[in-house]
């Protein structure tokens, strides 16, 4: 038999639709349960207590079970890879590339070799996952019936892109099937589609009121892509915030001593490069140095789901010690390397959670298992830090590494790993503050930012963003923050995408003849340039300014010289010089008759358009204009909004509706006493049956906040029920 349709074999007997539980892992799991203590609190939000961290992970799982089972099992099917065998063929080459650089055999095996210590964790995880399963036999899985504790170690992060989603499976399939591939979208349509990022703010003792320093954790996420927990064991485990579905770590969160807020950033992790490879005897070798060395082989053999039932393709796998083939540049064979470390990230991921200070979350660190996000931190003595990525390999300066390097070259390997000391950091800036929107570190703490001059270009690659300009204005203007201004200033209005760009068509506009202009255009520009360029619910202006730039921005794409890179500040000043006067008036045009047609008048607030809606609590949602929705004031994050949200029309529906951007959202307050508010996206529960499901909707919607319950005797005041996990109500 094929040495991966085994491993199918395998994996289908271990979770498979006919897989039963035994009598003894029941019982097991049942005293376990009886261990574990959930107290649901007025929001619904989940405190899980337990005598140890297993005992925790335990109840973690079955209460992220109960939350959302759908989410959870849907990371776990794309993590290890079978996504085609609910998806259909369609998804044959995520599976792939999934297979390319996440080994299942490879998880096994280090499962196995695991400390003891982080061996109960996966066991508690797949416990708890499973009990749940054996206590509600009505749900029934798409595909996995029951969860193996080696599966963390393939979803090891939380983010929400891990490494390999950035790797074309475009370019995959054209590899594999011998097909032509065509590059991907250019820099600035990247940067044109809402960004799945985050802001971060720490504010020092110095800049606060109460002199305890502050934490702003604002992930920018798909819409419910994680949930808001709880988790205390008698093992000094006490950590609040957002888990990425289907994990047992709080990924964005704080603790009693200290907080955590992670924002993905472009430090350099993983690696291009191009092999040049021959065919001899029957086999590939490629060059290194003087020397040739054969191409490394793996027969493989992918299932997908058709409609008569599970079929199989076979593939050959190449390797060379700089990684997995993924795909071809002219004649040259393109290996990928990057992090494949899954223990440490694991570990990191979960160790942090228990931080006490700086130097402990620092040590940390050390693991090096980050490879797609950057920190910021603040904790109760008074320190907030930022690092720049995690995860950052040594290379020769020489080389660009922005692009594909010579494989055949030695010069071009890894060097081993840079030192947590070595990357771009900073540690009590004497401005008082940090912020990370995504954007480069050296606008980080204003003036008290790290040098550029001081890095290599490979370490932080990252262009600025106008989020990263807003959030340096609203943090240099205010001398002391509380809980209530940190959250103004996350949800500050201003639009400095717009500073330069509409005074662009203003003048557009006077250059032209404005008598011969329809009476409605001059109105629009007479709104325009009379605005503070300030998102808002009854904002007319923010409407016009959307529509209008979200025109401008496809024009102008194609006019963009192939050789040149742009981020979107810089694609801004672009479409500014290389769309005529003419053309950006007539493009407002556009506008006003396209709300007219779809509104009933050109005049329609920015609220009217811009909704939140949750009406299934599926992971598809659905959308109507007829059912009731929230009106919303921020906006996609491009333009400079603090607060995001990405949002768009939908078949048979005229109004935009939210999707991505903000989803937990918190601050907190570092003192004697953690304080801490913060807000989701609708409700804690996915089941539009429960009051839960929508209740925190208005506050999200308006960007306020709820307090949360952080301490035992808080908890006890706003208990909605308590119980262990397999009880039923």
């Amino acid at each position: 038999m094929r040495p991966l349709l085994l491993l199918i074999f395998i994996l289908s007997a271990l979770a498979g639709k006919s897989q039963t539980f035994r009598p003894d892992e029941i019982a097991r799991w049942k005293k376990r349960a009886k261990a574990v203590t959930i107290t649901r609190d007025t929001w619904d939000i989940p405190h899980i207590s337990g005598k140890t961290d297993a005992d925790v992970v335990f109840g973690l799982l079955y209460t992220q079970c109960e939350d959302d089972f759908a989410r959870v099992e849907e990371n776990y099917i794309d993590a290890i890879g079978r996504m085609a065998e609910v998806e259909g063929e369609t998804a044959l080459y995520h599976d792939l590339r999934a297979r390319l650089f996440m080994d299942t055999t490879q998880a096994i095996a280090i499962y196995r070799k695991s400390p003891k210590w982080m061996k109960k964790l996966m066991d508690a995880f797949a416990d708890g996952t499973n009990y749940y399963l054996y206590t509600h036999p009505n749900v029934k899985p798409r595909l996995l019936t029951r969860f193996q504790p080696w599966m963390p170690l393939l979803f090891s992060e939380g983010s929400i892109g891990g490494n390999i989603s950035v790797i074309s499976t475009d370019r995959i399939k054209a590899f594999y099937t011998n097909s032509k591939w065509t590059s991907e979208v250019n820099d600035f349509e990247k940067y044109e589609r809402e960004p799945t990022g985050s802001n971060g703010f720490a504010i020092a003792p110095a800049k606060s009121v109460t002199k305890n320093a502050l934490l702003l954790i604002n992930p920018h996420t798909s819409f419910y892509f994680r949930s808001e927990v709880h988790v205390t064991s008698k093992k000094g485990l006490n950590a609040y915030g957002a888990v990425t579905w289907g994990q047992f770590f709080v990924y964005q969160g704080f603790n009693q001593n200290c907080g955590w807020m992670h924002t993905s950033g472009n430090a350099d992790s993983m690696d291009e490069y191009l092999e040049t490879v021959e065919k001899r005897d029957g086999g590939y070798f490629y060059k290194y140095g003087n020397e040739w060395r054969p191409v490394k082989t793996e027969k493989v053999s992918l299932p997908y789901k058709t409609a008569s039932g599970i079929r199989y393709k076979d593939f050959t796998i190449y390797r060379t010690h700089h990684g997995p083939v993924a795909g071809q540049v002219g004649d040259k064979w393109m290996t990928i390397s990057m992090m494949n470390d899954p223990l440490n990230a694991l570990a990191q991921s979960y160790l942090r959670t228990k931080a006490k200070d700086y130097e402990g979350y620092k040590k940390v660190m050390q693991l090096n298992g980050n490879a797609t996000n950057n920190t910021v931190y603040a904790d109760r003595n008074g320190t907030i830090a930022y690092w720049h990525g995690n995860f950052i390999p040594r290379r020769n300066p020489k080389f660009d590494w922005n692009q594909p390097v010579d494989g055949s070259n030695p010069e071009t390997d890894w060097k081993g790993l840079h030192d947590i000391d070595d990357i771009v950091q900073v540690k009590n800036p004497a401005n008082g503050w940090i912020q990370n929107c995504n954007s480069t570190p050296f606008s980080v703490a204003g003036p008290s930012s790290p040098a550029i001059s001081q890095y290599p270009t490979y370490m932080a690659p990252d262009d600025e963003n106008f989020r990263g300009v807003n959030a340096v204005r609203v943090l240099q203007q205010k001398s002391s923050f509380t809980l209530d201004t940190l959250i103004a200033a996350a949800y500050d209005p201003h639009l400095p995408g717009f500073d330069d760009l509409i005074p662009s068509l203003v003048q557009a506009y006077q250059t032209g003849k404005a008598d011969e202009q329809p009476k409605a255009l001059a109105e629009a520009i007479d709104t325009l340039q009379n605005w503070s360029n300030t998102y808002g619910t009854t904002s007319v202006a923010t409407t016009l300014a959307v529509m209008w730039a979200e025109k401008i921005q496809r024009l102008a794409r194609p006019r963009i010289p192939s050789d040149k890179r742009f981020d979107f500040l810089t694609f801004t000043e672009f479409m500014i010089k290389n769309v005529t006067p003419q053309e950006k008036v007539k493009l407002l045009a556009e506008v006003i008759e396209e709300l007219t047609r779809d509104f009933g008048t050109w005049k329609t607030a920015w609220g009217e358009i811009n909704r939140f809606q949750r009406l299934t609590g599926k992971i598809n949602e659905t959308f109507d204009d007829s059912k009731p929705s929230f009106a919303v004031g921020f906006m996609p994050s491009n333009w400079g909004s603090l607060a995001a949200f990405g949002a768009r029309t939908y078949p048979g529906t005229k109004k935009r509706y939210g999707s991505v951007g903000n989803s937990f959202v918190a601050v907190v307050e570092f003192g004697d006493r953690v304080k801490a508010r913060t807000v989701v996206n609708g409700g804690h529960s996915s089941n539009p049956s429960s009051p839960h499901f929508n209740d925190q909707a208005a506050l999200f919607s308006a960007g306020k906040f709820k307090d949360i319950w952080f301490y035992p005797e808080d908890i006890r005041q706003h208990v909605e029920k308590t119980y262990h996990p397999g009880e039923k109500d």
